[in-house]
């Protein structure tokens, strides 16, 4: 008998799917991914006929994109990926990088379908069940992300990469409070020497935090996370998230400034354009917004892309309801998450098409999701479309939120 986690009692990220711990660091200043990467080419060093040490860079230097934001380092991943399988072709190590690696660039379909092949060969390994969550997740296959989640942990009770995602799927069905116990534990299972996957999960802490309106303890667990990691790129974010929560848009700007700065990213520099606008700096949000415009279309036909924000750009910024809406049928098509079909569900408003954007809003919210930024959009989509009940329903769950986050 399964042992579900749908007693909601999931982030995804990678955490924990990692290559063997070196037996020392060549520097300490060596990222903990920098000192993988280091073991590995050790390892090809000693044995350049086996594939095991291209694997394990190959995992090493996908950490190290997460490290670094930078996604040249998958890019090399996959060369490393393809000299294993030169050396032997359907290595089970090299498929399973290439697969994390197919995560990383967001092709979250390939991922899926090589991670159901390697499910397939091997049914009991734990860590392509992590890939299937995560593939799963991302494209919107909810129950059968949560299968595989709870997979790992009967495999393998109380492992760290299954409680992040098992975290992940719990804020996803609204059991905040659980996930955050969730991520408590695993931060707990965290070695010394692993301090990225440290400020990862702290981060992820910190993020929880901030859906309950616990704006200390999220300023306590990101603040852990950056003395982990300094200048960690996801803490930064979720700082700078932090700060537009309370209002200080001033101090959330200077924060998303410094994560561009670190993580050059179309989506970062979206979050940075609208915290400059907030806070009064008009002249440098028009300038950031039409950066972002320019670096998101270059991307939008990729699969790492920014399109949501794209979406939300023309429907708020721009005014270009009709382009905003290509975008979000053409992102729709690709992937059904909760953050995808609200976005679409926006660009069907902006258009008139209310009735549509309502099942859409309404389909995302079915998950269960308690994100306060998703009930105010379906309030203004009910709004939008003259629906008095469906705008009272939506108030009343905001209001509970409100209360929830005060007690």
């Amino acid at each position: 008998m399964m042992r579900t986690i749908v007693l909601r009692l999931t982030a995804l990220g990678l955490c924990g799917l990692t290559a063997a711990a070196p037996a020392r660091a060549e520097s300490p200043e060596a990222s903990p991914a920098e000192r993988h990467m280091e073991h590995a080419r050790q390892a090809i060093a000693r044995t350049p006929a086996s594939p095991v040490g291209y694997d394990e860079l190959a995992l090493a230097l996908a950490r190290r994109a997460r490290e670094t934001s930078d996604p040249a380092f998958y890019e090399r991943a996959h060369e490393a990926i393809a000299k294993a399988l030169a050396l032997a072709p359907n290595d089970p190590g090299a498929l399973r990088a290439r697969a994390w690696v197919l995560l990383g660039q967001h092709d979250f379909s390939a991922a899926l379908a090589l991670a159901r092949t390697l499910n397939e060969r091997a049914p009991d390994d734990v860590m392509v069940y992590g890939l299937l969550t995560d593939a799963n997740a991302e494209l919107g296959n909810y129950a059968e992300a949560e299968k595989a989640c709870q997979w790992m942990l009967d495999l393998r009770p109380g492992n760290l990469p299954a409680l992040t995602r098992a975290a992940y799927l719990r804020e996803l069905f609204g059991d905040v409070a659980g996930a955050l116990l969730l991520m408590t534990d695993a931060v707990a299972q965290v070695p010394p020497s692993e301090t990225e996957d440290r400020a990862w999960i702290l981060t992820q802490i910190g993020h929880l935090h901030l859906l309950e309106g616990r704006y200390d303890a999220a300023e306590r667990a990101l603040q852990q996370a950056l003395t982990a990691f300094p200048g960690y790129h996801y803490a930064l974010g979720q700082l700078a998230r932090g700060r537009a929560a309370e209002g200080r848009w001033t101090e959330a700007a200077s924060l998303f400034q410094k994560r561009q700065e670190v993580a050059p990213h179309p989506e970062n520099l979206y979050e940075l354009a609208e915290a400059l606008k907030r806070a009064g700096r008009k002249g440098e949000a028009a300038s950031a917004f039409a950066r972002f415009e320019v670096a998101a279309g270059r991307e939008s036909e990729g699969t790492d892309n920014a399109n949501r924000e794209l979406i939300f750009y023309y429907v708020d910024h721009a005014r270009r309801p009709a382009e905003a809406l290509r975008i979000a049928e053409a992102e729709a098509a690709r992937r059904k998450d909760v953050h995808t079909l609200a976005a679409h569900a926006w660009a069907l408003q902006a258009n008139g098409r209310h009735a549509e954007a309502r099942k859409q809003i309404e389909a995302a919210l079915a998950v269960g999701i308690r994100d306060p930024r998703l009930f105010r959009q379906a309030l203004a989509i009910a709004e939008k479309a003259g629906d008095r009940l469906g705008a009272r329903r939506y108030r009343r769950e905001l209001a509970a939120l409100r209360t929830s986050r005060s007690s």
